[in-house]
């Protein structure tokens, strides 16, 4: 009989789903892959109308009584919501649940980052305490397997205590999901809305204090002065949490992926340098477009990666130095299937793989 995995959508109902919404709906599609000859996948989501792309996901959704808040404090107790016949449980983030199932049902969570503690001001306090909580919930959790994207994080954590048979590492990915990038006349003549015309250098993300932005228009402007190739810095994506100065960036906000894919391609360059991050999922989407990309030395997704230019986050002349050697390198069709070929393993099927050799 096939086994019945239950994984966690809560992210996907929260204000900003961020970096795990994507990991959620892409271990969703990795997953499907697999479904036919051996899974059977059920989502658990909390109370409400289900978000459209929640909706667009092809697994069966259950949906517990609560809303997203309160589940999220409820999972720290009892799994509710909880299939009783799920054979394997994962939580896709630290908000759980933890547990229910049938009485042998494999139990997993996936972990994605310190941040909290590692950026602390750029969390609220109530966030530290919370991660601080269901970080010890989890260690004591011992039946509990811990799922890390990150050789780095399960270095971490075993310095922590973790015992290193709990931790399996995973890899996360981007994949051709049947969305094609927006052509490039739309990709220009939405720059030209926003008074961008010609070349230009793009940023994607959220805006938040750990992405680094205020050193990285420094380093911009700084770099602009050598070369005007580079273009205008363009900041694509929804503001997160606190205030981030972003001096004369242009910013376009939330665009719609096939525009984002388009943004990706016709960029000069693609920088991503923040201070901290937990794994990095928007130079690996550039790189999958052929892009020149920039990122931090920090940045796990791309710190052994020979065809990025990493450079120190914390220092404005290693960003801009690094800005200009990215457009010094090669453009053309074969440096850009390069790139792109550099990032081929990093797909959400390879990711549903290692996912499901953590739960055998």
């Amino acid at each position: 009989m096939s086994p019945n995995l239950t994984l966690s959508l809560d992210q996907l109902y929260r204000p900003q789903p961020g970096g795990i919404g994507t990991y959620v709906r892409g271990l969703i599609q990795g997953l499907i892959t697999l479904a036919d000859s051996e899974w059977r996948v059920q989502g658990l989501a909390p109370k409400g109308a289900l978000p459209h792309d929640v909706a667009q996901l092809p697994l069966r959704v259950m949906s517990a009584p609560l809303s997203v808040g309160a589940l999220t404090m409820v999972w720290r107790y009892w799994p509710l919501g909880v299939a009783r016949d799920a054979d394997i449980v994962h939580a896709t983030s630290m908000a759980g649940p933890f547990g229910g199932g049938r009485p042998q049902a494999i139990r997993s969570v996936a972990m994605h980052d310190l941040l909290w503690r590692d950026e602390p001001n750029a969390s609220t306090r109530s966030g530290v305490r919370f991660h601080d909580q269901r970080l010890r919930l989890i260690q004591t959790h011992e039946g509990l397997r811990v799922l890390t994207s990150s050789p780095n994080l399960k270095n971490r954590l075993i310095e922590l205590g973790f015992a290193p048979s709990r931790i399996h590492p995973v890899r996360l990915g981007v994949d051709d999901d049947g969305i094609e990038p927006a052509p490039r006349a739309e990709v220009t003549d939405f720059l030209a809305r926003h008074g961008v015309k010609g070349p230009f250098t793009l940023y994607a993300g959220t805006r938040e204090p750990r992405k680094n932005l205020e050193r990285l228009v420094a380093a911009h402007r700084q770099a602009l002065h050598h070369s005007g190739e580079l273009g205008p810095l363009v900041l694509a994506g929804p503001a997160g949490w606190g205030e981030v100065p972003t001096g004369d960036a242009l910013t376009v906000g939330l665009v719609a992926r096939s525009l984002l894919k388009g943004l990706y391609r016709d960029a000069q360059v693609f920088a991503y340098v923040p201070r901290a991050e937990g794994w990095g999922l928007p130079p690996v989407e550039a790189l999958h477009e052929g892009t020149r990309v920039v990122a931090s030395r920090s940045t796990p997704s791309v710190d052994r990666n020979d065809e990025v230019v990493l450079v120190d986050p914390l220092d404005v002349d290693s960003i801009a130095q690094g800005l200009l050697d990215a457009l010094a390198l090669d453009g053309g069709p074969e440096a850009r299937l390069r790139r792109r070929s550099s990032v081929s393993e990093l797909t959400w099927r390879n990711a549903a793989l290692d996912h499901v050799a953590a739960w055998r």
